[in-house]
């Protein structure tokens, strides 16, 4: 009966893979976490698409090339050469633009300009430093710069059907409800540019606190310079703006939770699994908003495909968000993450059992934070030193700290948003579309999607495979242990305190009650 049914899906015509037929396809941050699942959606459901042309630059000592095959040879991509044959047939449909959006006129050859100018149909711009404690000039030149010169080669290109501009739905935080529309930038961004351009670096850092004002860090403020120009710019040629929210590793497709880093919630479960993270400043009952990379990617292909055509020019603002079909809290997503590190997924050489807890009153996390984040990496880091290791612990508390800086201001503050356009496009695709472009939260299981991020993280971040599995559940009941003995043991010497304290209290009590006696039987 499946199988009858999946029949009769795939004879369904595929409207978003048609759309790409014979495109070329220009497409920026495709070596980045997002850009290589939209690189490989492209290429495993548009066989016939023209070309696509990827904005590499040489990075860590390898070429454009060299990073193009590591990408293709890795676990993302498997499904893909297996259905192709191979890497080569892939890279046969990639074409190699070595650039940089950071530099200077993109740091393109005037030979690749003319040919993006010629023959590209397609800009998907994705390209931006996603570190939010990024330097604010860095910052500027990517996330701002780099996306006012890629407007402008968008403009130049004779047969453009629509640029594409991968913003975030949280570059407007003083809006508690983001709508899908244009909202003023926080400063000119055509001044920011000039401003950074000649000044050093130095006396940015002494201007950063005044420039982004009441934003809190750098990636929210570029962020909306960067989508300002877009806007400004769908004037003179076919523009979107796509405002994904907190981008989180695959659900489904190719590979259940994949991801390359551990940026948001994936390196918070892994902290906390770990037993390096134990407390957290944050509204317990608040949720953000969440969004599989591979929802999302789904989500570009249908909006292209409706822009292009459909002929809807006019949705050219979008939020893609999660929490108006589905909200977790932090409670449950920290509850849930937990349940599984401990009982189903544990990961390798814990420091210590996982536990710990949301606080709600910073003075009470910081108490926490000295006494079980600090408190234990010191002693930890002598041992290890002591035993001639590296000591490491107080390094990965000091980027806990940094990071909880940041993760401070959106735990502790919500936002919601509309996304009233992405919710009507999907009603128009046929059964097939929907299966095979996923958009929806129909099917999702929690605990499932978060035991698949964390056994991707194991493989794929902390390159702790499955054959380690029985030896992290035996370290995982030792201590298990360690953390009941520890306990008791801090009890028991709180109590045996707290005797004494009484035990001393009371006797200097009664030494007081007794003096007047003793005065008086000397008078």
């Amino acid at each position: 009966m499946a199988d009858t049914t999946s029949s009769d899906l795939d004879a369904l015509p595929d409207r978003i893979a048609e759309t790409f037929t014979g495109m070329k396809v220009l497409v920026t941050g495709g070596t980045g976490f997002m850009g290589k699942v939209l690189v490989e959606k492209l290429l495993r459901k548009c066989p016939d698409i023209g070309q696509i042309l990827l904005l590499v630059r040489s990075k860590k000592g390898k070429n454009p090339k060299q990073r193009l095959e590591e990408i293709f040879s890795g676990a993302l991509f498997e499904k893909l050469r297996g259905l192709r044959g191979g890497i080569e047939p892939l890279l046969e449909k990639v074409t190699i633009v070595s650039g940089d959006v950071s530099e200077a006129d993109l740091a393109m050859s005037e030979e690749d300009r003319q040919m993006i100018i010629n023959d590209v149909h397609i800009i998907i711009h994705a390209a931006a430093t996603i570190r939010f404690d990024e330097e604010l000039k860095k910052a500027v030149l990517l996330n701002v710069r780099g996306t006012k010169l890629m407007v402008e080669l968008g403009k130049a290109c004779k047969n453009l059907k629509v640029f594409i501009h991968i913003s975030t739905s949280y570059c407007h935080l003083h809006e508690k409800l983001l709508e899908e529309k244009a909202y003023p930038p926080p400063a000119d961004p055509h001044q920011i540019i000039q401003a950074v351009e000649w000044m050093d670096e130095g006396t940015i850092a002494t201007l950063t606190p005044k420039l982004l004002n009441k934003l809190p860090n750098s990636y929210a403020f570029t962020k909306a310079l960067g989508e300002a120009l877009v806007v400004e710019a769908m004037e003179h040629m076919p523009a979107m703006v796509l405002r994904p929210s907190i981008v989180i590793p695959i659900w489904q497709e190719p590979v259940p939770g994949w991801t390359d880093n551990i940026n948001g919630p994936t390196g918070l479960l892994i902290g906390a699994g770990k037993g390096v993270i134990r407390s957290m400043y944050c509204k317990s009952n608040s949720y953000a908003d969440y969004l599989p990379v591979d929802v999302f990617i789904n989500g570009i292909m249908i909006v292209a495909w409706n822009y292009i055509k459909n002929g809807d020019t006019k949705s050219n603002i979008i939020n893609f968000t999660s929490s108006a079909e589905i909200k977790v809290t932090w409670s449950e997503m920290i509850d849930a993450g937990r349940e599984i590190i401990m009982n189903r997924v544990p990961l390798n050489g814990v420091v210590w059992y996982p536990g710990g807890s949301m606080k709600h009153s910073r003075l009470y996390h910081n108490i926490c934070v000295f006494f079980f984040h600090w408190i234990p990496a010191f002693i930890i880091d002598t041992l290890l030193f002591c035993l001639g290791y590296k000591p490491v612990l107080v390094r990965v508390q000091k980027r806990i700290t940094k990071g909880f800086e940041v993760f401070e201001y959106y735990t502790n503050n919500q936002w919601d948003f509309k996304s009233d356009i992405a919710q009507t496009v999907r009603q128009t695709l046929n059964p097939r579309e929907r299966r095979d472009y996923k958009v929806d939260a129909v099917g999702l299981d929690i605990s499932k999607y978060f035991e698949d991020c964390i056994r991707a993280a194991r493989v794929f971040i902390l390159k702790e495979y499955d054959d380690t599995l029985p030896a992290a559940r035996r370290h995982m009941k030792v201590m298990y242990w360690v953390d009941v003995i520890v306990r008791c043991l801090f009890w028991g010497l709180i109590l045996y305190w707290l005797s004494g304290f009484m035990s001393t209290s009371t006797t200097v009590l009664a030494d007081s009650n007794e003096s007047p006696t003793v005065i008086a039987m000397d008078a």
